[in-house]
Order: C-alpha cells, then structure tokens, then sequence
C-alpha cells in the first residue's frame, strides 16, 4: 500500500521543472530595454539580474528550512497559519488564491495570444479556451500533471538553452549593447539600479512554487529544498546568459527603451523570417507557466478546505487532486479575463504577496527560536 502510494507522488525533478516553469515568463525578454534608460554599463545590468537570482534563492533557502519543519501542502497560508496565527494564514491564502494564481494565469493567457503569429479576433475566447484545455489536463492525475509539466517545461529550457548557445557561438555584432566605458560603482549605487532591482525581482517570483504541493513529494524533505534552490538557481544562470546574449547582439540605440528584446535579438541572430517563428515558440513558453499555476494555485485552496468547514467542499478529492479547487481557480481567471480587472488586482494586491513571502522568511528565526527553546 505504501509502495502504491509512493507511486502517485512526484519527484524532485519534477518539483524543480514546477519552479522552472513558474519563474520563467516574459520579464526575462522583455525588461532590458527599460533597465538601459538609466544603466549602461554591462557589468552592472549583469550585476542586476545576478543579485535578482541570489534575492530568489535567500528565499528558496528559507523557504526549505520552514518546508522541511512543517511538512503539509499551501505554501504561505500553511506556514503563516502554524507560525503566526491561523487569522493570517487565512489572508495569505486568498491572496495566493486571487492575485499569487487566478490573475497571473489571465494575464499569462492574454500574452499568450499577443505573441502567437496566428491572431484571433476574439483574443479572450482563445484564452479561455487555453486555460480551459491546461486546466482539464489537471484534473486527471498526478502522473498526466507530471508529464505535462516535464514536457512543457523541457521544451521551455531548450529553446532558451538554444538562443544562449547561438547567442554565445555567433560572432559579436560591430554594433552592440556592450558598453563598459560607464563608471560601475556609480550605476550600481544609483537609485535607478535599486528601481530596476524591484522590476528584476518579479522576473523571479515563482521561486517558492513547490512549497505549495509539499505533501505530493515522495520525499518532501530531500526534494522540497532540491526543487526550490536547484530550480532557482538554474534561472538565475540562464536569466543573466540571456541577457549578455541580447547585449551582445543589439545595437544600444535599439534596446533602449523596447519592450521586444527577445525577438529584437534574435532578428539580429538569425534573420527576420526565424524572428516571427520565435513569437510562436515565446507563446508555447508561456504555456509552460500557465500549467504550472493552474497546477499549484488550487493546492492552496485545497488546504483551506482541509482546516475550515466552510471550505470542505474544496479539499482533495480521489486520487489527491483537487477537482473543485481547480475549477474554482478557472472560474476566477476566466472572469478576470472577460472583465478585464486582474491588471488592477495585481497592481494594488501585489504587494501584499511580497508581505506574505517576507513573513515566511522571518518565520525561520521563530521556527529555530521555538527549536531551541
């Protein structure tokens, strides 16, 4: 029975692929243009996306400590509810339930429909057609979930994988974004680079996705920390590649300021033709990151449901997947996305998810006060 068990629980790879998918977006090809308005030396914008990875994995690393001491699914509402008081936790949770899940999967979904080449004249239909299809994927079991994610999320590696190493074996262009002339110390030391810190850090968050399906890991005190600081650590590595591959192959007067950098870039690489295929493969990345929230957001849901009666009716169902608490989750992503609002509830909520994490990563020191006491 235990062996039967362990069969229907995850991995560690597959931990890490759930944290890889969740972090990896758009930000990573689309934020360059805006940093270099105010930062031009290229050892300070690699410094910018290096320290963004070590403020992600400061936050893996405390997120594993309190993972491995209170062993059960929900990430923030279960850690803060046991830590502090079940009162925040509660908070916590609707947060992650509404802007941490529901808003990012709206808002990922209508990205998707901008880069796919092929444009519909009903771009929200399409959107919730792609939630719908990812979300019915989740339903099912553990092992299509896994799959899923695994596929999605190899796919996502290599194609960046891809731009890096072309990036890195093509020949550097006579114009390029290189620049070391800048003084260093002045641009890291400057309240423009402390600004677009804040923006780097959100190409990061997704770092703490696998603390939210603790208890489906077959060993959740080996893979949990395995999952949260090797995924992290692997987006760091390819966050700051990429963005010294886009440097090195675009002009500074053409990145300033742009949004499209990742297509800029490969335009430049590889040709035009090959540049408008790269908006099909960003769409099929993002697809990547709309699975893994669609699979981890109503984990959160199913945790309120195991502590609250009010909730029951969300808790896990057969085979621990929480049908319900996913199609709670569609529900709220498809009326986001037919009224349009998830923009205004990221804008004034986000920063409640950033409250949420920093309360966690106190909790150590409550966690390893109460352990020596």
């Amino acid at each position: 029975m235990g062996q039967r068990s362990d069969r229907t629980k995850i991995t560690a790879y597959t931990g890490c692929s759930l944290v890889i998918a969740n972090m990896i977006g758009t930000g990573a090809f689309t934020s360059l243009g805006f940093q270099l308005e105010n930062i031009s030396n290229t050892a300070a914008i690699l410094t910018l996306w290096i320290l963004g990875g070590l403020m992600a994995l400061s936050g893996a690393f405390s997120y594993s400590e309190v993972g491995t001491v209170i062993k059960k699914s929900g990430g923030e509402y279960t850690f803060l509810s046991t830590i502090y008081h079940p009162l925040i936790g509660y908070l916590s949770g609707w947060i992650s339930l509404t802007v941490g899940f529901a808003a990012p999967v709206a808002l990922s979904a209508i990205a998707f429909t901008n880069y796919f080449p092929l444009h519909s004249a009903y771009p929200k239909l399409v959107a919730i057609g792609v939630v719908s299809v990812i979300s019915l994927f989740h339903s099912y079991n553990l092992n299509v979930s896994s799959r899923f994610q695994n596929i999605s999320t190899l796919f996502k590696l290599l194609l960046i994988f891809s731009i890096i190493l072309l990036g890195v074996w093509l020949p550097v262009e006579d114009q390029n974004a290189i620049c070391l002339e800048t003084s260093y110390c002045n641009e890291v030391t400057s309240s423009a680079f402390a600004v677009s810190l804040i923006y780097v850090s959100y190409s990061y968050s997704g770092w703490n996705a696998a603390a939210y399906i603790t208890e489906e890991f077959r060993n959740p005190r080996r893979a949990l920390p395995l999952a949260l600081i090797g995924g992290t650590m692997v987006v760091t590595v390819l966050y700051t590649l990429l963005q010294f591959v886009f440097l090195k192959h675009v002009p500074m007067a053409d990145l300033v300021g742009r949004l499209n950098v990742g297509s800029l870039a490969i335009n430049r690489m590889l040709g035009v033709e090959i540049g408008y295929l790269f908006g099909a493969a960003i769409s099929l990345l993002l697809i990547s990151g709309i699975s893994a929230m669609i699979w981890v957001g109503p984990r959160v849901t199913a945790s309120i449901g195991n502590d609250y009666a009010l909730w029951r009716y969300f808790k896990k169902q057969h085979v621990g997947i929480p049908k319900r608490a996913i199609a709670l989750q569609w529900g709220i992503s498809v009326l986001l996305l037919i009224t349009g609002t998830f923009e205004q509830i990221m804008i004034y909520c986000g920063i409640l998810l950033t409250v949420s994490s920093a309360l966690v990563v106190i909790g150590v020191f409550i966690l390893r006060n109460i352990s020596v006491h």
